[in-house]
Parts: C-alpha cells; structure tokens; sequence
C-alpha cells in the first residue's frame, strides 16, 4: 500500500464508500436503489459494507480479439468476489480495427466518453478495464482518468501465432509482405488463397509490437496494470490467474487508492515514452499518450517524445522492428525485463496501481534472454524507433517509426506524387502510365483526422506495382493519416497540420522537392514560400463529410495529431480538478425512514 494514500475507514456499513451514496441510506432514494439490485437477485447484506466494483467489459462479437473477455470477466468477478468486493460488469461499445469502418480511430473518444460517463453515473468505488484491440485500450484509459475513480487495467493477450508453410505467422506484419509478394508476381492468387485459409487466429490481439501489444505494453509502464501482466498470451492459464488478481486489487484500490491522477503524472508519461522507444512500438502510440496527458492535465507535446526517443536504446527484438513475437518476449521476461534494462533512464519513484513504486515493483527480475531483449550496453539500436520532424510541410510536426525504415532513406530528396485521397490511391498505384521513380516521394493527403475523416490506417501507401516488379522494397511516403503498428517501411505520418486543417500538405503539387532529414529532423517542401502563399491563396476548404450526428461533433471539436486527436472540451480544465459528482435526484425527499 503506498504511503502516499493512507487507508479509508472500512467501517461496517461501508459509510467512506461511494455507492454508500446509493445504497445505505434509510430514505426512499436508498430504497429505489437497492431493489434495483435486488431483481438481479443481490441481497441487501452483499451491499453493506462491501466495495462495488465496475467490470468495464469491451467484449464484442464483431471485435475478434477480445472474444474471450467474458471469461476474463469472470476471473475478474471471482478476484473481487474472493476479496469481499461485489462485481457489477458493463458493457461499452468496442473497437475493432479490422471491420470498423471509416477506422476506430474515429470512435475512440466516443467510448471514451462511454466509459467515463458510465463510471461517473453508476455507484462505483473501483473499476477494472478490460481492453485489448487497438484503440479500446486508451478510450477505456481516457474515460477512466477523466472520472478520476480508482481503476485498474487488465488486458486481453496477444493471439497465438499460427503457421504457413513451415513459417510462423504473425497478426499483420507477415500479410503485408504476402500483399506486396503478390502485387508483385512473386506470389500467386491461388497461393494467397492458401495463406487466408490459415490466416485465422483464436482470440487475442495482434501478437508482433502493433498498435494493441504497444498499448497494452505502455499501460504495464504507466503503471495502471499489474506487473508482468501485459505480455501474457490471450489464451494461457496465467492470463486468467491475472484477470483475478487485478479483480481482488480493485477491492483494495476501492479503499486505499491510488485514483489514476495520481498514477498518470508526467514521470509516468516520461516512463511510457521510455518503453516505447525500447521496444519499438506504434506510432499509435504518440496520439494515445498525447490524449491520455491532456486528460488529466499533464503537459506533454511531441518535443518529449522525440527527448526521450534520442536518448533510449532500442532492445527488444520483436516484429516489426526485429524478428520476434510478443509470446516470446512474454518468455524473455515480458515488460518488466525490458524496464529493468531501461531502469537508468527511468524515474523508478513513480507509483503504480499496486500502491508501490515502479523500482520497487522490479524486486527479483532476472536478466531476460538476450535474443529477444538485448542489454542497453550492446541494443539493437543507439536510439529508439519513433521520432519526431519538422518544417514546411509539417509545422507542426510528424512522426516517423524509424526501427522499421530503411536507414538509407532517412536522409532523402525527391519529388512528390501527390494522391489527393485513398480512392485515388487505389485508381492510380499500379497505373502502369503513373510517373514515378524509386527516388519519388508518395504523398497522401485528405486523410487526417478531419480529412480522413478519424485519421485512418492508410499511411503506408503500397509501392507501385511496376516499381514492386523492378525490386524495389520501400520508399518514402508521408500522409497526414496513420498506419497500422503492425506495418513497416519509411512512412512519415501524422503530419500537422492535416490537409483539410489548412495544412502545407494541401500545397503540394506533383514534382515538387521533398526532403527528408530524421538525423536533423527536418521534413522541408523545396518550394520558394512566395509559391506557396501563392498557392494557399487559391485553396478552398474542403466540404465537411458529416453535417449531423457524431460525425458532426467529431469535426467540430477534434484536434489535430500533435494534440492527440482528443476532443476539446474534454481534456482537463485548469483549476478544476473533476466534475461534480451525479447525485441528488430524490436524494433526501423523505427523510429518515
């Protein structure tokens, strides 16, 4: 238990908990609120005295990693039923990134606002998350840290790998090299049939460094899960063991604390960045963090990330950046092998959701296999793999996954081919008549978070076809849209401002000279800026894609990447430390009974 929060009376009619606001008191608002359990069949003695625990379920049937949660859900229960807490499970909507359309990404603060004003409204004293595809992770974060009740997360568990001819088969990195075999000729029609005959995997979620498994990765960081918990395979015994211990934690988070503020400080977000740069994750990863910071007030900009990313090695030898995957760095040791090889370079005073210390959480880690995680005195890498560039074509920065670029093109000059939206990707690509050259520079733009609209994963613009047939492997792209986590090559993304923001990417013409500088961090348009005033003059703003609903909410108030692509009115207000409480409503009419 930390020293910092010391422990809630545990009087016997639970009169320090929140939901004895619901449930305890002799009036008719009490009484409305307690038979409003009892039809579930929950007596009045299960309410007294005992914590009420939120399950916080994102299980969905359109949403295949996280088809095993209702069993996970249950270890959760039992967890908190063992340690005298009551279990009320939820459900919220669920993303998932593969049937989703136009992208998760789109949806993320829409159930982050699910989940926060679920926890606000309902007689809660703790909660536990369970999340596992993409963006589920940080919406249930975002939601839960703007709440402001205790919370704990346990995650889903990458999938197992499956086999295709002999060869391990990860979630995504392995098809997009499958994909460009066959754009290229190199693999058939019927051949590519036969790999999605194998392709599917149980339960679980993208099983290389993805987007899902450098979330769940981060969040073992943050300190918000147990430790050594996010690594562990979706379908093993221990990820139900986890699942019930986090469960008896929240009964104790219900008393004790820590709430997440006080989890979610700035050492924690310089903690997160930290691994991330030393395992290789997401991009992703950056707008989540960015996000997540503003939520409880935390201030943090690209400028850290790139901070941190120079100064942290790259260890971890797993897809897209080595050649492992998660199972195996689960076996080497999982996050808490790579945070002690990192400890010089964290903050180890930073608190964690068991009440203890980062470093003192890392009593008895032994050194992990130096296949998959490598010391920081020989990595993989001097410096980690995302980082950040600026300049006329991104004043406001944009990011690059360097582990899982070409070193020979991160210092590059050649001359855009500009495709105005995906649809004109997918029209002109494999045009033989397209003029381009292995030394061009692929532009895509219209697709951020206003022109997408949700920022989709469509970054990672293919290689024409006729350069794919001459062998060529990569080249430089930039977008103002994502990529999937699971996907390589020398992608710059995220850039801001976006197109349909204004941005200097709705300036470009075909031709024009790009450069690109990680080393010097730089990211130039070689125009004269009287070109582009010129141009910028002539440009109108783009017809809005929605003009009701959601959708219309979305573009009215989303920022740009840089910001994390949260909603305005939902991060943090200064001087405000959380909304007022829902409660009120027939509280007292009555009296005493």
């Amino acid at each position: 238990m930390s020293e910092r929060t010391p422990p809630r009376d545990r009087s016997a009619d639970g009169g320090s908990l929140r939901s004895a606001r619901w449930f305890a008191g002799e009036d008719l608002a009490g009484f409305l609120h307690r038979t409003s359990v009892h039809v579930e069949g929950i007596s009045r003695a299960s309410l007294r005295g005992r914590p009420v625990v939120g399950v916080c379920n994102s299980w969905s049937e359109l949403v295949s990693c996280n088809l095993h949660f209702r069993g996970l859900a249950d270890a959760v229960k039992r967890g908190i039923l063992l340690a005298g807490g009551l279990p009320l499970e939820f459900p919220t909507i669920s993303l998932g990134e593969n049937l989703m359309k136009p992208t998760t990404m789109l949806f993320r603060n829409l159930m982050s606002m699910d989940v926060e004003e679920c926890i606000r409204a309902y007689p809660l004293d703790a909660v536990v998350l369970l999340g596992g595809c993409d963006k589920t992770v940080p919406a249930q974060l975002m939601g839960a840290a703007s709440a402001g009740i205790p919370t704990i997360m346990t995650t889903g568990g990458p999938a197992p790998a499956t086999r295709f001819r002999g060869k391990m088969l990860s979630s995504g990195t392995d098809l997009w090299h499958y994909v460009e075999d066959l754009r290229s000729g190199r693999m058939t029609r019927e051949e590519f049939d036969e790999l999605e005959s194998v392709a599917t995997r149980p339960c679980g979620h993208c099983n290389e460094m993805g987007t899902a498994s450098s979330m769940t990765c981060v969040v073992e960081a943050l300190g918000m899960c147990l430790p050594g918990t996010a690594t562990i395979p979706a379908r093993d015994a221990d990820r139900q063991q986890a699942a019930e211990e986090t469960g008896r934690r929240a009964v104790e988070l219900a008393w004790e604390g820590p709430r997440p503020a006080e989890i979610l400080t700035a050492k924690a977000f310089d903690n997160a960045i930290t691994l991330l740069a030393g395992i290789g994750g997401s991009t992703n990863v950056v707008l989540h963090l960015l996000a997540l910071a503003g939520r409880v007030g935390v201030p943090l900009s690209l400028e850290r990330f790139d901070e941190l990313s120079r100064r942290t090695p790259l260890l971890v030898n797993v897809l897209p950046s080595g050649e492992h995957l998660v199972e195996d760095l689960h076996e080497a040791g999982g996050v808490p092998a790579v945070i002690r090889e990192l400890e010089s370079l964290l903050h180890l005073d930073a608190v964690t959701v068991n009440g203890r210390t980062l470093g003192e959480e890392l009593a008895g880690v032994s050194t992990p296999n130096r296949d998959v995680v490598a010391a920081v005195a020989k990595p993989l890498a001097p410096e980690g793999g995302i980082a950040v560039v600026r300049g006329s074509l991104a004043p406001d920065g944009a990011v690059i996954k360097c582990s899982a670029a070409s070193p020979e093109l991160l210092r590059h000059r050649g001359p855009a081919v500009v495709f105005e939206d995906v649809y004109d990707i997918q029209n002109r690509i494999d045009d033989p008549a397209l003029e381009v050259s292995p030394e061009s520079v692929l532009v895509l733009r219209n697709s951020g978070p206003k022109g997408g609209p949700g920022m989709p994963e469509w970054g990672q613009v293919p290689i024409p076809q006729k350069l794919l047939r001459a062998g060529v492997t990569d080249m430089v792209r930039v977008s103002d849209a994502r990529m999937s986590g699971t996907a390589f090559g020398t992608v710059v993304l995220h850039v801001a401002p976006e197109s349909a923001a204004g941005g200097p990417i709705a300036l470009l013409d075909d031709g024009d000279p790009i450069v690109l500088d990680v080393e010097e961090r730089r990211l130039e348009i070689d125009v004269p800026a009287t070109e582009l005033r010129r141009r910028a003059e002539r440009l109108s703003p783009p017809e809005p894609k929605y003009r009701r609903g959601y959708g219309a909410l979305f573009l009215s108030h989303v920022l740009q990447a840089n910001e994390g692509c949260d909603f305005d009115f939902l991060r943090a207000l200064p001087g405000i430390e959380a909304e007022p409480e829902p409660f009120g409503l027939l509280s007292g009419w009555i009296g005493g009974w």
